[in-house]
C-alpha cells in the first residue's frame, strides 16, 4: 500500500478506484486519510495525527466525499492550537458533544415550561375528561355543559391566571338565566377537575395561588328559597341509632372524671330542633327563627308567620303545624331551657340585643360531628371535629337537618297520607289552575292534623325498647 507526504488534491482523490482500498493518504500537517471502497463507492476517512506527551495521538476529521477536503483542513487547522496547549482532542470533542446535548436539553425543556405555562383552561378540560371522570352516559351531558356555558367564557384563560372571579361570572350567568340548580352542578364539576388538576402534573404546578374554586362561597350566590337537591332518607334503625347516640354521649359526660377535658354532648336544643323537624316537616330555618309567642302548648298549634316562610320567588304564606303528642313533648322539654324568654332558640353571647340563633347553627353541629364526609383535615374554630353523628357507620352518606324534613314526608307516605296532605304540611307552594286556587278552600286542617299525628305515633313507636329490632 502506498503513502506519500506530497499533499492531497481533490482530483487525487477523485482517481481513486476499489484497487486503492486500505492505502494511506498523508500530507504535512498530520493529515492523514484512508481509502475504503465499499458498495456505495469510494470513501476516504481523515484523520488528524499528532504527538502529545511523548505519545501519538489522532483525532477524526471526517470523511470525504460526505465532507469536502477543504472543509475537513479547516477542522485539522482549528484542532491544532487546541492540541499544542496538551489537551486531548477526543477528550474536548466528547465534553462538546455533551455540552452541545445539555443546550438541546435546556432549550428543549425551556420549550416544555413555556408550553405548559401556556395551557389553558380547555386544555385541562379536554385533559380531565377522558382520563379524571367517568359519568354513566360517557361523559355527554358534561361536554354538553362545559361546551354552552364553561369554555365559551374561560376556556382560553391560561390555567396559571384563572381567577375565582372568573368562575362567578359563570355561575352568575346561568343564575341570570334561572337555572339555578344547573349553577350549581357546574360548580360541582369544576370543583371536581380543578381537585384532580391540583393532585397532578403539570397542572399541579400551574397553581401556585391554589385552587380558584376555594374561594367561591356558592351558597352566598343561591336566593334564600333555593333548595339542595338531595335524596337522602334515614331509616327506622337511623332514627333509634340517632336516639341512643344522643343517650350515650350524655351518659359519658356525665361519667367522665374531669368534665372539662370531656366531649360535651350535643346541645339539647340542637336535639329538640332535629325532633320536631322530623316530627313537623318543618324547614330547620323557620324552626330557629320561633317565637315561644307562637307556640301555644296548651291547644298543641305552632304558627308560622309568613316572614318566617321560606317561599319561591315570593310565594309564600303562613302556615298552622298542630302538634303531635310527640312534637308537643319536644316543645314542651324545651320550653323549660328556654321559656323565660322571648326566642324558642335564643343565640347566645348578644350584648343587649335578644334575637334567635343564626340559621346555620344546627346544621354546622351536625355536619361537624361528621367530618369523614368533610374536606377537612382540623377543626374550625370553637366547632366540634368527631365522627361522633355518623349513622349506619357512614353506609348511606351524610346526613342533614333538611334530610329529617324529607324522612318525615317519606314516613308519612308510608302511613298512608295522601300526597296532597303531605305537600300542605310542608307547606309547600300548591299549583293548579286559577279557577280551583280561587274557588276551593278548605284548609286541610282536620287531615293535617291526623297526618302529624300519624307520623307523631309511628316515631314514638321507631323509638321504643321493644319494636327496635323490627325497625332495623
Amino acid at each position: 500500500m502506498g503513502q506519500n507526504s506530497s499533499k492531497i488534491t481533490v482530483k487525487q482523490l477523485e482517481n481513486l478506484s476499489d484497487a486503492d482500498d486500505g492505502r494511506v493518504l498523508r500530507e504535512v500537517g498530520g493529515l492523514v486519510g484512508k481509502v475504503r471502497a465499499g458498495t456505495r463507492g469510494i470513501s476516504v476517512l481523515f484523520r488528524y495525527e499528532y504527538s502529545q506527551g511523548g505519545k501519538k495521538m489522532d483525532c477524526r476529521l471526517g470523511a470525504w466525499p460526505k465532507k469536502s477536503l477543504a472543509d475537513i483542513r479547516v477542522e485539522r487547522d482549528r484542532l491544532k492550537p487546541i492540541a499544542q496547549q496538551g489537551i486531548n482532542l477526543n477528550a474536548a470533542k466528547k465534553a462538546q458533544s455533551i455540552e452541545a446535548q445539555a443546550a438541546v436539553a435546556a432549550t428543549i425543556a425551556k420549550a416544555e415550561q413555556e408550553r405548559v405555562a401556556s395551557l389553558t383552561v380547555e386544555d385541562l378540560f379536554n385533559s380531565w375528561i377522558v382520563d379524571g371522570v367517568a359519568r354513566k352516559d360517557g361523559n355527554a351531558e358534561l361536554r354538553r355543559r362545559f361546551a354552552k356555558d364553561v369554555l365559551p367564557q374561560i376556556g382560553q384563560i391560561v390555567l396559571g391566571e384563572l381567577q375565582h372571579s372568573d368562575i362567578l361570572s359563570v355561575l352568575r350567568k346561568q343564575m341570570g338565566r334561572g337555572v339555578v340548580r344547573l349553577a350549581v352542578s357546574t360548580f360541582t364539576d369544576i370543583s371536581q377537575m380543578m381537585a384532580w388538576a391540583e393532585k397532578r402534573k403539570p397542572w399541579r404546578p400551574l397553581l401556585t395561588d391554589g385552587n380558584p374554586c376555594d374561594l367561591v362561597e356558592i351558597r352566598k350566590l343561591l336566593p334564600e328559597e333555593y333548595e339542595e337537591e338531595r335524596d337522602r332518607v334515614l331509616s327506622g334503625a337511623e332514627i333509634r341509632e340517632l336516639a341512643e347516640i344522643f343517650k350515650k354521649m350524655d351518659s359519658a359526660y356525665e361519667g367522665a372524671p374531669n368534665k372539662r377535658l370531656a366531649t360535651r354532648p350535643v346541645d339539647k336544643k340542637t336535639r329538640f330542633a332535629l325532633w320536631i323537624s322530623l316530627g313537623t316537616l318543618c324547614r330547620i330555618g323557620e324552626l330557629l327563627m320561633a317565637r315561644w309567642e307562637h307556640v301555644n302548648l296548651e291547644t298543641g298549634v305552632w304558627f308560622i308567620p309568613r316572614e318566617n316562610v321560606k317561599g319561591v320567588r315570593g310565594k309564600k304564606h303562613e302556615h298552622y303545624i298542630f302538634l303531635s303528642n310527640f312534637a308537643r313533648h319536644q316543645f314542651a322539654e324545651l320550653h323549660k331551657l328556654t321559656g323565660s324568654g322571648e326566642w324558642c332558640f335564643p343565640a347566645k353571647n348578644t350584648v343587649g340585643v335578644t334575637t334567635h340563633v343564626c340559621l346555620k347553627t344546627v346544621s354546622k353541629q351536625v355536619g361537624d360531628r361528621q367530618i369523614c364526609f368533610k374536606n377537612r383535615n382540623s377543626p374550625l374554630k370553637a366547632r366540634a371535629f368527631d365522627n361522633s353523628l355518623v349513622l349506619s357507620r357512614g353506609a348511606n352518606g351524610e346526613w342533614t337537618p333538611h334530610d329529617l324534613r324529607r324522612t318525615g314526608a317519606t314516613m308519612m307516605q308510608a302511613l298512608g297520607v295522601s300526597l296532597d296532605v303531605i305537600d300542605r304540611c310542608q307547606n309547600h307552594i300548591i299549583t293548579g289552575s286559577k279557577v280551583r286556587r280561587h274557588y276551593l278552600h278548605h284548609d286541610y286542617s282536620k287531615e293535617k292534623s291526623e297526618a302529624w299525628n300519624l307520623l307523631g305515633n309511628r316515631i314514638n313507636e321507631i323509638l321504643s325498647e321493644d319494636t327496635f329490632e323490627r325497625t332495623i
